[in-house]
């Protein structure tokens, strides 16, 4: 094509023209491959790299090639892309192995093409061949391979080092490979894994020693094994085997050829060296290969701990079922002919261990739980190792237990034991509950380091399983007791059937006839049936029953049931409570405060008066502390209030007992939220706390009490005045009501000095009762004063007035 024509032609063109003549592009890029390589580096993607080292290996113009500048200019260019996405080739190689999809690289037929090398191209490339593999199968097989090719040998085998530094032996890998076979051939499964200790028979001398050891005869050397070729017909001329060492001159493996295949069948000095120079390279290859599948074994593991610890934390419900689940992991990633779990019986302690439960689980049926007898437990030699374990707190790992000097075992009905795994299990707080064990490591005679510390992470994640598993099924049987307890709880403190039946029926008389609208109400002349239906007249004219749809025999069961649980003390009793619910209703009803609240926070507020002492002990919130009480655990502060509020709750909770059972959810919120608050109210260290609030809201000027915060506070201030209401009563209720609260004070008193062997305070204080007009006086002008003074109740402060005359007087 003229120059000019090509100056003017445009790209669409010049693609066109190369797509129909393909063969000028191809000369082109051969006569001008420096422009290849740089357009490879720049815009190659690995998906072309790969199959472009896939063509290469099985390309005989590479491996024949006469030009070494353009196979090493080739090689540079891989090297340099392979350095360029490292990364991205090791992830890719990573998740090959994870997922055990490994590929044998080498071929058959490459041996032809390979044979044709001379013999520093010939090593060079077989180095090549395995320096990149990690493939720990494959790079096996591929030195036994290449060795082949190397020393013309008929067949080779090759062993990996294990075990720990005490008691090393080697495992078959690969077991007489030839130069035709595949790893699927001469891989040998673990089922038929053969280990030979250091020093036993000819790989082990050489493991032991270090030595090279070439054979002429094999038949004459004492340490070769002739019962193989008896059954396999093959006939062993000469041996050469060497060590395969790592970087730092420990045996990881040993090598083993047989039968030169030209000549005499012997290996010559010649084929030793080459055999030594080659396995150089190979153990560090090797060495790379074994750190690679330790990389992935323990990935593999992680992602089962991983799966362990979400599946024990996920069942938390059933022991056994959590338990079968450990142990199935245990069975699968150990490689186990049988499991075992010990609980410990947590009543037991010192040397004498005994086991409470115990579970087996088999390797031939994981999906069955076995739980062995209490003869098995008390008898089995895995039970008596099991003990030791428990008392000593040691891991046991034994092996050739036919010979033990303190553990030897039988053969049981199931199998003889080879060998046991043994170790204890901790709760959170390190306390030993129990021991897990693991029976016959499958095809080997022991368990080995690695197992150990794998079976370790087991027993923590199994003893946090179990520990959490049992406070699961604890809390569960007390939430159980609790709710038995709180049913029967219920049906006691409810009222019986017939007293409601006769409070029903009974007449309510007139709030006037019981002196309900007076500050100057006293219960004294009524009997206990009377309070009730006084209690039932106060909710009628607060039009409460209609309001909100109470239940007649309802209202009458609840009174009944709240009279019911207070306790007979002597001043915090239901006759306390009624009074302070009087109280209430008169401020409600003559005092007008009913303008200044809805409905239903009356209603709360007179179910929080009759409710505000329940089950009151007669002893104070201090005494609860002191005495460390069940009551001052659960709560802490306001210790008493909160009893009275809870306890409120539950009878309203009983059968038969609710009476907010019409109410809206939003009014049934905003009802319980008015009783909580009031009943806490009562609280005189509260009542301290806001007092100066609702002083300085006063003396502002507040009257309407519009927004919520300033009704709750009002609100507080009326359940602490109708508290102490008794003290603003006439002289003669008032006196006898100061004697049913010292008489009280008094018992407490006595209590804290008998028990407690401490010195009460002088207003519980027996021995001091004679300042006790001056002490209430002091109280009266603390707490009582102040707060009738502030709500404006006339009638009550001149009351109060006159009773702090007649005490100063006294």
């Amino acid at each position: 094509m003229p120059g000019k024509e090509m100056a003017t032609m445009t790209a669409e063109a010049v693609s066109a023209f190369l797509t129909a003549n393909p063969k000028v592009l191809s000369d082109y890029l051969v006569a001008n491959q420096f422009f290849c390589k740089e357009w490879f580096l720049k815009h190659g993607t690995k998906e072309i790299f790969d199959l472009w080292l896939q063509n290469r290996s099985n390309n005989d113009d590479i491996l024949n090639s006469s030009r070494p500048g353009l196979v090493r200019s080739e090689t540079d260019l891989a090297d340099k892309y392979t350095s360029h996405h490292t990364a991205l080739l090791a992830s890719s190689k990573f998740q090959e192995l994870i997922h055990n999809r490994g590929t044998q690289t080498s071929s058959r037929n490459k041996k032809f093409k390979l044979q044709e090398l001379e013999e520093k191209e010939l090593m060079l490339e077989l180095i090549r061949d395995v320096a990149s593999e990690l493939d720990i199968n494959v790079i096996c097989h591929k030195i036994l391979m290449n060795v082949s090719l190397l020393t013309n040998s008929d067949r080779g085998s090759l062993f990996l080092a294990e075990g720990s530094k005490e008691r090393r032996y080697l495992v078959a890998k690969l077991f007489d490979v030839t130069t035709n076979s595949t790893i699927e051939d001469t891989i040998l499964p673990e089922s038929r894994s053969i280990s030979i200790p250091f020093g036993v028979g000819i790989a082990g001398h050489v493991a032991l020693t270090k030595e090279t050891v070439n054979i002429m005869n094999a038949y004459q050397d004492p340490r070769f094994n002739q019962e193989v070729d008896k059954k396999t017909g093959y006939t062993t001329h000469s041996i050469l085997c060497l060590p395969i060492c790592s970087y730092e001159g420990e045996v990881i493996g040993v090598a083993q050829i047989i039968n030169k295949q030209k000549g005499t069948h012997e290996f010559t000095e010649h084929d030793v060296k080459i055999f030594q120079n080659y396995l150089t390279f190979c153990g560090i290859g090797l060495q790379n290969a074994q750190l690679f599948d330790m990389s992935v074994r323990e990935y593999k593991r992680n992602q089962l701990l991983l799966q362990l610890a979400k599946g024990i934390f996920e069942e938390q419900t059933d022991l056994e079922k959590l338990i079968m689940k450990i142990m199935q992991q245990a069975i699968g990633l150990l490689k186990c002919q049988r499991c075992y779990v010990y609980l410990l019986d947590d009543n037991i302690t010192g040397k004498d261990v005994s086991f409470k439960k115990a579970f087996e689980l088999l390797e031939s049926n994981t999906s069955e739980l076995i739980r062995p007898s209490y003869e098995c437990l008390k008898n089995s030699h895995h039970a008596l190792i099991a003990r030791h374990v428990a008392v000593t707190e040691e891991v046991l790992n034994l092996s050739h237990l036919e010979n033990h000097p303190v553990f030897k075992l039988e053969t049981d009905d199931k199998e003889k034991t080879r060998s046991v795994l043994c170790m204890p299990i901790y709760d959170n707080a390190t306390k030993i509950i129990g021991v897990t064990q693991l029976i016959n490591k499958r095809y080997s005679e022991v368990f080995s380091e690695q197992d150990c510390n794998i079976f370790e992470a087991f027993a923590i994640f199994c003893g946090l399983g179990i520990h959490n598993t049992q406070m699961y099924e604890n809390k569960a049987k007390m939430m159980a007791k609790q709710s038995v307890a709180l049913e029967v709880l219920s049906y006691h403190a409810t009222a019986p059937e017939y007293e409601t039946e006769k409070l029903a029926k009974q007449p309510v008389p007139d709030s006037n006839e019981f002196q309900l609208c007076t500050f100057k109400f006293s219960d004294f002349q009524l009997s206990e049936d009377q309070t009730c239906l006084g209690a039932i007249r106060m909710f009628m004219d607060c039009d409460l029953l209609s309001t909100f749809q109470v239940p007649y025999e309802v209202l009458c069961r609840w009174i009944l049931s709240v009279r019911k649980n207070y306790r007979p003390v002597i001043y915090h009793n239901w006759r306390h409570a009624f009074n302070v619910t009087q109280t209430m209703f008169a401020m409600m009803q003559v005092g007008k405060m009913h303008d200044l609240f809805s409905d239903l926070e009356v209603f709360g507020l007179l179910v929080a008066c009759l409710c505000h002492d329940l089950d009151h002990r007669g002893t104070n919130n201090a005494f609860q502390t002191k005495t460390d009480s069940p009551l001052s655990t659960l709560y802490g502060t306001s210790t008493m209030e909160h009893h009275h509020f809870d306890h409120c709750i539950m009878i309203i909770n009983s059968e038969g007992n609710n009476i907010f059972q019409s109410l809206s959810p939003d009014e049934y919120r905003n009802v319980i939220k008015i009783l909580e608050h009031a009943i806490l109210s009562t609280d005189l260290a509260l009542y301290f706390k806001k007092k100066n609030d609702f002083v300085v809201m006063v003396e502002s000027g507040e009257r309407e009490f519009a927004s919520e915060d300033r009704k709750e506070l009002l609100r507080g201030m009326m359940m602490t005045a109708c508290d102490v209401s008794a003290i603003a009563k006439p002289w003669e209720v008032q006196k006898q009501v100061a004697e049913l609260v010292a008489s009280e004070f008094f018992e407490q008193g006595d209590l804290e000095k008998n028990v407690l062997h401490e010195q009460p305070i002088a207003m519980m204080d027996r021995e001091k009762k004679d300042d006790l007009p001056k002490m209430q006086v002091g109280f009266i002008d603390a707490i009582c004063m102040p707060v009738y003074k502030w709500q404006e109740k006339q009638a009550m402060l001149n009351s109060l007035l006159g009773f702090l005359s007649n005490h100063k007087e006294l």
